[in-house]
């Protein structure tokens, strides 16, 4: 379900959602030591979307979680979606209640904490995952946006000047909020690989691991792990 408040979820992001899935299939058992408020436990995989919007990542990557379909006979798959603990925030509360109503709609509103945060400001603990589809629309590209993406909330498209300023915000303030060895997994506009791997590099604690792309053979979702 999508409305005034969210952004309409494309198919570029389900990229973002399998790309997550294999990162966590590759994790191989390391959940040790995490200091997370919301889960019961440090046995246990800890995620992080940031700027939930409509829910769509948290809700798709808890509700193949939870399938046995991906199940893999290697032991650092959650067994369970019991095993996993997904926080969900936005900054808007009308996103929020958005994301908890299609969490509803899905069936696993009980297994997604949702928090109303700018970024990171109002989120506790550390994560093995943090995942973002952030806003990454440059102020200039407004103007040849088409009219249907115009009624969507500026709010989910508004990337700053140059469309990179969640990328600095994020990876700037990451490892305050990361497990050791964790990983930040983000959707990235078009043409923006470049600049998103000079930020990474600057901040001399991420590597850039992968790079997927999308349908069109665009450059979509960049894997960076925290090396230091």
């Amino acid at each position: 379900m999508v409305n005034e408040h969210v952004l309409i979820p494309r198919p570029e992001t389900e990229v973002l959602v399998s790309t997550t899935l294999d990162v966590i299939r590759s994790v191989n058992g390391r959940r040790g030591g995490l200091n997370l408020p919301y889960g019961n436990g440090a046995d246990c995989l800890h995620i992080l979307d940031l700027g939930t919007g409509s829910g769509c990542i948290a809700i798709a990557l808890m509700v193949r979680l939870s399938s046995p379909l991906i199940l893999s006979p290697s032991k650092g798959l959650t067994k369970n979606a019991q095993d996993c603990r997904i926080v969900a925030s936005d900054i808007s509360a009308d996103a929020i209640e958005t994301a908890k109503e299609n969490a509803r709609l899905n069936g696993v509103f009980e297994k997604i904490i949702y928090t109303k945060s700018d970024l990171f400001c109002d989120i506790e603990g550390r994560f093995d995952i943090i995942v973002s589809n952030p806003p990454y629309i440059a102020r200039y590209e407004f103007e040849t946006l088409q009219r249907e993406v115009l009624k969507e909330p500026a709010l989910a498209l508004d990337g700053g000047v140059d469309g990179l300023d969640f990328y600095r915000r994020i990876f700037s303030a990451a490892t305050g909020h990361l497990a050791h060895g964790g990983y930040c997994i983000v959707e990235i506009g078009c043409g923006q690989l470049p600049a998103i791997k000079e930020i990474i590099e600057k901040t001399k604690v991420f590597r850039l691991v992968e790079t997927r792309i999308d349908q069109y053979g665009i450059d979509r979702v960049i894997v960076a792990q925290w090396i230091n």
